[in-house]
């Protein structure tokens, strides 16, 4: 069976042309798929598992069916790590850790959302290590439904505009934290997401050749990255 990577679809009722083509997508998912894997960023903004998920009620339906037939996992993003295991589990999908290894047709991979690469991006690791941290969670879920949406806004917008002033460099992977992941888990393979800067980087250290592929985001295109026992494909669908 043949197995499919996705990141960073960042689904937003604002944007229901991208929620309508994964809809469909797994309507009409070949019979040949056995596995999902969604490396994070699933959503645009989740504020706990009682985030009112506008316009992706029939998607998690279909999530729902497919479930049933193979197996849908997934992993946290940066922009969706308050969805509960529970309710990935109501949804069919099995909450994986960051980073995980699985092995597909005999290869060994470390897939991973990809932020925590970003290493030189100082102020955001701060920032992510705080809200990865269950007090901080806790403190957010006490606050009501209606404050916790306006504050996730506050801080996309202010990520937004910090964006703009970084360097583009210290957004991207650290090279010496990559080969540093390669030789900590032993593989040299890697699938990840997050910097939205898709491509196959091929590097040799240890006299050894390692694999980073790094998967598109859906903002004009869909991304779906296909392994097959053979080789890997890359379908892309533009939204424009």
């Amino acid at each position: 069976m043949d197995t499919l990577f996705i990141s960073d679809l960042h689904l937003d009722s604002k944007r229901p042309e991208v929620i309508r083509y994964f809809t469909n997508y797994l309507k009409n998912l070949s019979k040949d798929i056995g596995s999902i894997y969604i490396l994070g960023d699933f959503v645009e903004s989740w504020v706990g598992d009682d985030d009112p998920a506008e316009g992706l009620g029939e998607l998690f339906e279909q999530i729902k069916i497919k479930s049933k037939y193979l197996d849908i996992y997934f992993m946290h993003g940066n922009r969706d790590f308050m969805m509960s295991e529970y309710f990935c589990q109501k949804l069919g999908m099995k909450l994986l850790p960051d980073p995980s290894i699985i092995s597909l047709h005999g290869q060994d991979i470390i897939i991973m959302h990809g932020d925590t690469l970003c290493i030189d991006d100082h102020r955001y690791q701060n920032f992510r290590k705080l809200v990865r941290s269950k007090s901080w969670q806790n403190e957010m879920l006490k606050k009501s439904l209606k404050e916790r949406i306006k504050l996730a806004e506050e801080l996309r917008q202010k990520s937004s505009q910090e964006t703009e002033s970084k360097q583009e460099i210290i957004m991207d992977v650290n090279d010496q934290e990559v080969e540093k992941t390669f030789l900590k888990y032993n593989v040299n393979l890697m699938i990840h997401g997050h910097t939205h800067r898709p491509n196959i980087h091929i590097s040799k250290f240890n006299d050894k050749e390692f694999k980073r592929i790094v998967l598109g985001d859906w903002y004009n295109s869909s991304f779906i990255l296909k392994y097959t026992k053979n080789k890997i494909l890359i379908d892309k669908t533009s939204f424009i």
